[in-house]
């Protein structure tokens, strides 16, 4: 019998795999995708999860990736230029944005170092329970044949389509509309960092990756997307047109490396955490729209208060196990509430003229510039910007 089981062996699965091993705990990490394959995210990771990666003793490898520091960011909407570098967190000032099958391999390797047994191509189609309903543990088929496992505890990290979160019924707790659409590529040899562009209607971002390569995206409103999508290669490069022409230019005479990629499939919602032997973690539990890109880094976030609050329980008395769980969910639900609602307010992509003077203010003072990029990071409130010196310059 293991300690837990994990279901989803990305950002959230492999970390949570990983650390409770770590802990000393039995732990089983199933996916079924095969190990090193891509998927579907814009992946790049805030100060808080670089702090993360940094805690566990991973951030090396991210850098031994190839994968560049992003040391400087630039944010331009109407006649606004924002370009600096937040302060950051744990001493992190950087951000990074590791291919996800690089990060994903880096985090599932670390995960069996440290003990876990993982199976990849491993499909899970129902979950065990006890007398009382209470779920014990896991059935389903790996390589051509059925299996079935038990654990104290499951813990769902299988994506916004959560199988783990089907079979339990977790119901939605808050939910709200799909907001906008995404296209991206990579592009090789257009140098960048971090880069961010607005205006009403779109959204373009430019990030550096792994192998040289510059990830481009460009967002549009939901309502678009049937429009977009019968020519989405020539609607994004007009969006990158219109929103940053610079840019343009400098993809001007290349060739992506890749395929488009998109989805109009941007969910909003909270899902209930947990419930008698179950939980969900990551984008199983909370999804946002993908245009602050803090999937990853409030992951991480997850992943760590999950560990913190059912490290001792997990190893005794299922209800004290559950009152963890609770306790758990609670937090989640209050530290990320926040970025869900300003991730909702960025994506609705109308940026207001309150917000528009008070960013005038602000690109004229390097350290509120700083402080600006920690509230994009999810470092600080917005309370923190208002500072006596930018109320002054208001």
């Amino acid at each position: 019998m293991f300690d837990a089981i994990v279901v989803g062996a990305r950002c959230a699965g492999a970390s949570t795999a990983m650390l409770l091993a770590r802990s000393g705990y039995r732990v089983l990490l199933l996916d079924r995708s095969a190990a090193g394959s891509d998927t579907l995210s814009t992946h790049l990771v805030h100060q808080p999860g670089v702090a993360a990666l940094a805690r566990w003793g991973l951030l090396e490898n991210v850098r031994a990736s190839g994968c560049p520091p992003l040391d400087r960011a630039v944010y331009e909407v109407a006649d606004i230029h924002l370009e600096g570098c937040a302060r950051g967190v744990e001493g992190q000032r950087a951000s990074y944005a590791p291919r996800r099958h690089v990060l994903d391999a880096i985090l599932v390797d670390a995960a069996v170092a440290a003990g876990v047994e993982f199976r990849d191509r491993c499909q899970v189609t129902g979950l065990l329970r006890d007398g009382t309903g209470r779920v014990v543990g896991v059935e389903g088929r790996h390589g051509g044949r059925s299996f079935t496992e038990r654990a104290r505890l499951v813990i769902g990290a299988d994506g916004m389509r959560s199988t783990v979160a089907r079979l339990v019924e977790a119901p939605y707790t808050v939910t709200d509309p799909r907001l906008t659409c995404a296209y991206y590529t990579y592009w090789p040899d257009v140098p960048a960092t971090l880069e961010l562009y607005e205006r009403t209607g779109s959204w373009v971002a430019a990030v550096a990756t792994n192998d040289a390569a510059t990830l481009v995206l460009a967002y549009f409103p939901q309502v678009r997307f049937e429009e977009v999508r019968t020519d989405a290669r020539g609607a994004y490069l007009e969006q990158i047109r219109t929103t940053a022409p610079a840019l343009h230019e400098r993809l001007r005479g290349k060739e992506p490396a890749e395929r488009l990629r998109g989805t109009g499939d941007q969910q909003n919602f909270f899902r209930q955490a947990t419930g008698p032997g179950w939980v969900l973690v990551g984008d199983s539990g909370h999804h946002k729209d993908s245009i602050t890109a803090r999937g990853i880094s409030d992951a991480f976030l997850q992943v760590d208060t999950l560990v913190r609050h059912v490290d001792g329980p997990l190893g005794g008395d299922p209800v004290r196990l559950d009152a963890a769980l609770e306790k758990f969910a609670e937090e989640r639900d209050s530290a990320l509430t926040p970025g869900y609602e300003s991730t909702l307010a960025v994506a609705r992509l109308a940026p207001h003229e309150q917000r528009l003077s008070l960013l005038r203010a602000v690109q004229t003072d390097p350290e509120l510039t700083a402080i600006y990029f920690d509230m994009v990071a999810g470092i600080g409130s917005a309370g923190a910007l208002y500072t006596p010196k930018l109320l002054a310059l208001l």
